[in-house]
């Protein structure tokens, strides 16, 4: 069995893949996730599995990959397993990355171009990623990754707000911003962080579909927050879930035996 393991800044998604779903991106025998803060579940999560490969995206620092390689060891006993460690390159898995330096890419963007590629090939995509970070980066139909955007997300967004000045309280971004004009603060702090995120989500697909003036461009959401932003989208999008995974099992099916 193959583990897929997408390790971010706030969770850590995993997934199990067998003979029976090796070819075929997001459908998997077991999922699961645990906080970012709490990863000793793991060992017990993974026990019940006969894992022999292990493909993992990291992008919560060295301390979070030495956790996951202990999680490994302990996994293992003395029958090694195989573990490779994610990361963007020039092209993968249908993708052409054009970053100026490929291997600065995130692992876990090029992991989600990868993965909505896969799902929706010959086609001009938008993924946005809202999550700790708002990633949001445009592939085309050929598959060329063409580059992207980072902004804070959602909470960091309101978060600023209420560490850098005086008087805003930090709200709880579970709020629906019904209008766009709030009549009282914490209100306005969820209608403007909503709208700074789906403004820059929008102006992103123009901005591609500009660049494609024949074709339709079609928008993928994903990440925590990705809930609450779609709704304030004046666009149609695609919400789809674990598209770090997603991209990671096509790899595998690209690179790596998978069972």
């Amino acid at each position: 069995m193959l583990l897929l393991v997408d390790a971010g800044n706030t969770r850590i998604k995993w997934a199990v893949v067998d003979s029976a779903h090796a070819q075929t991106p997001g459908t998997w025998h077991a999922s699961g996730s645990v906080a970012r803060i709490d990863v000793a579940p793991l060992v017990q999560a993974w026990r019940d599995f006969k894992i022999d490969r292990i493909l993992l995206s990291n992008v919560a620092g060295a301390a979070m990959r030495d956790e996951l390689e202990k999680i490994v060891v302990r996994l293992t006993g003395i029958k090694p397993i195989a573990m490779e460690w994610f990361a963007s390159v020039a092209a993968l898995a249908g993708i052409r990355n054009q970053y100026l330096n490929p291997a600065q890419l995130g692992s876990d963007r090029f992991a989600a171009v990868i993965g909505a590629h896969a799902l929706f090939p010959d086609r001009h995509l938008v993924v946005a990623t809202c999550g700790t970070a708002t990633t949001i980066d445009a592939v085309n139909a050929e598959g060329v990754f063409v580059g992207g955007m980072i902004l804070p997300g959602l909470g960091l967004m309101a978060s600023s707000l209420a560490k850098n000045t005086a008087q805003l309280p930090e709200v709880a971004l579970h709020a629906n911003a019904a209008q766009p004009f709030a009549d009282h603060t914490d209100a306005a702090i969820v209608s403007g962080c909503l709208a700074a995120q789906a403004g820059a989500i929008e102006r992103a697909v123009v901005a591609h579909a500009n660049a494609h003036p024949n074709d339709e461009v079609c928008c993928i959401l994903a990440g925590g927050a990705a809930d609450l932003i779609a709704p304030q989208l004046s666009i149609a999008c695609q919400r789809i879930d674990n598209l770090v995974l997603i991209g990671l099992h096509t790899v595998a099916i690209h690179t790596l035996p998978t069972c």
